[in-house]
C-alpha cells in the first residue's frame, strides 16, 4: 500500500513532520519492514498499529535514527535520517522500556536528560517541574522505588522535555492507573495543540482511536492499511451495528 506521499506536489521534507520513501530494513534474509512510505503532516497524531512481529519497533528504531535502513529513505521535521545529529534536535521518544538510572531520583534524572540535549538549565528546570507536578510525580524518590507505571511517567517527560517537533511513543499508557492514563493523553492532546506531531504505537487501542487523526496498520512489515479512525472502522460496520478499530485491526491483518 502507499501512502499520501505519493500524491504530495512538493518534496516531503518542505510540508511533513515526518515522510518516508520506500523504506526497508533486512535483517539477513529476513525482511522486517518492506517499502514503507508515510506522510504524516505537523501537528497530528500517527497511529501506528500492527500485531507482535510487524516491524513497528524497527520502523520507530530507523525513524529515530538508531538503525540505519537496509533501502529507501525518510525525513524528521525536513532532515534527512541520514543526518543523525540534525534529526536528534527534533525528535523525543519513550521506547517501551525507557534507559533510566536506578539510583537517581526523577529530578535528577530529567535534569541529566535535559543536559544530554544542550538545555538551558532554567528553562528546562521550570519544564521538568511543571510536567512532574502534571504527571502527579515525587521528583526526589529514587526511580528504584517506583513502579512501572511511575517510570514511564519518567520516560514520557523525557520525551516531551526539550519541546521536540515530532516525539514518538511507544505504549505511553502501559502500566498506569485510569487516572494516570487519562492525564497522560490529555498531556498528549495539549502538545499537539501546540504543533508537536506524535507518532503513537500501541497495542491499546481505544488509546489510539481517541487520538489519532490517523491510523497507519503495519502487518509483515508492509503497511495494509491507513485512514482516519473512523473510515477505518466503517470499514467493518454491520447491519447490527457500527465497526470498531479492534474489528478492522483484525480485519486487515487477517490473510492478507
Amino acid at each position: 500500500m502507499r501512502s499520501s506521499l505519493d500524491d504530495a506536489d512538493s518534496p516531503p521534507q518542505n510540508d511533513l513532520a515526518i515522510a518516508a520513501d520506500g523504506l526497508t530494513r533486512r535483517f539477513g534474509t529476513t525482511v522486517a519492514v518492506d517499502d514503507l512510505d508515510l506522510a504524516v503532516p505537523r501537528g497530528t497524531v500517527y497511529g501506528f498499529l500492527g500485531p507482535n512481529g510487524a516491524g513497528k519497533t524497527t520502523t520507530i528504531k530507523m525513524l529515530t535514527t538508531l538503525l540505519p535502513p537496509s533501502a529507501g529513505e525518510a525525513w524528521i521535521a525536513g532532515t534527512p535520517i541520514s543526518d543523525r545529529d540534525g534529526v536528534k534536535a527534533h525528535v523525543g521518544y519513550l521506547p517501551h522500556d525507557p534507559p533510566l538510572y536506578e539510583t537517581y531520583t526523577a529530578r535528577e534524572q530529567l535534569a541529566f536528560a535535559a543536559d544530554l540535549r544542550g538545555l538551558e538549565p532554567g528553562p528546562s528546570d521550570d519544564r521538568i517541574e511543571t510536567l512532574l507536578e502534571r504527571l502527579d510525580l515525587p521528583g526526589d524518590d529514587r526511580i528504584d522505588t517506583y513502579s512501572q507505571g511511575m517510570r514511564r511517567k519518567v520516560g514520557l517527560i523525557q520525551a516531551f522535555l526539550g519541546e521536540p517537533d515530532v516525539v514518538f511513543l511507544d505504549e505511553p499508557t502501559s502500566g498506569l492507573d485510569p487516572r494516570a492514563s487519562r492525564t497522560v493523553r490529555e498531556l498528549i492532546a495539549d502538545q499537539v495543540e501546540t504543533g508537536t506531531t506524535v507518532f503513537l504505537s500501541s497495542h491499546i487501542l481505544p488509546v489510539v482511536e481517541e487520538l489519532a487523526d490517523t491510523v497507519g496498520v503495519l502487518y509483515e512489515g508492509r503497511l495494509v492499511a491507513e485512514d482516519d479512525p473512523d473510515a477505518l472502522v466503517d470499514r467493518t460496520e454491520r447491519e447490527e451495528g457500527k465497526g470498531t478499530l479492534e474489528e478492522a485491526f483484525l480485519e486487515v491483518t487477517t490473510d492478507i
